[in-house]
């Protein structure tokens, strides 16, 4: 087995997949932290003592105020990731299809980056998902998730 240089710790990251009504777009989240722009799936990190679905609703109503009231596993990686931020940290990116929930969403925008570059600035949009590439992605694992939702 070949361990990794460097990797002392997991990063285990929960994202959710949620489509429009029409099931033809997914929702996806722009953002601005740790001085760059980003595209991934709305989601974040699973904190000690929660569980995945757990957490997956946590970031779900911490960023848009959703209440996730179904959800089915979709994905989880198996090949070695580190994480972009930290090359101490193996990623474990858990990703589920959003089936039901309840409340508005935010606001979407038209672009990508609509907001001022600060820090922690956020905001989510449409993507066609016939349209989708891998390269409006940022993160790997994430550009793995919109090839396969493509086979959907």
């Amino acid at each position: 087995m070949d361990q990794k240089s460097g990797i002392s710790r997991f990063n285990v990251r929960i994202y959710g997949v949620l489509f429009s009504n029409d099931r033809q777009r997914v929702l996806v989240s722009d953002e601005f932290r740790f001085g760059r722009a980003f595209t991934k799936f709305p989601g974040g990190g699973l904190e000690f003592g929660e569980g995945v679905l757990d957490a997956l609703k946590r970031e779900f109503y911490e960023e848009m105020e959703i209440d996730v009231l179904k959800a089915s596993l979709f994905y989880i990686n198996e090949n070695f990731q580190d994480s972009a931020f930290s090359k101490k940290e193996q990623l474990l990116s858990i990703y589920y299809l959003i089936e039901e929930y309840s409340g508005r969403l935010p606001m979407i925008a038209q672009e990508r980056f609509d907001f001022d570059q600060v820090e922690e600035a956020q905001s989510f949009r449409w993507i066609e998902i016939s349209k989708m590439s891998e390269e409006e992605f940022t993160f790997p694992v994430d550009k793995v998730i919109s090839n396969k939702l493509k086979l959907l």
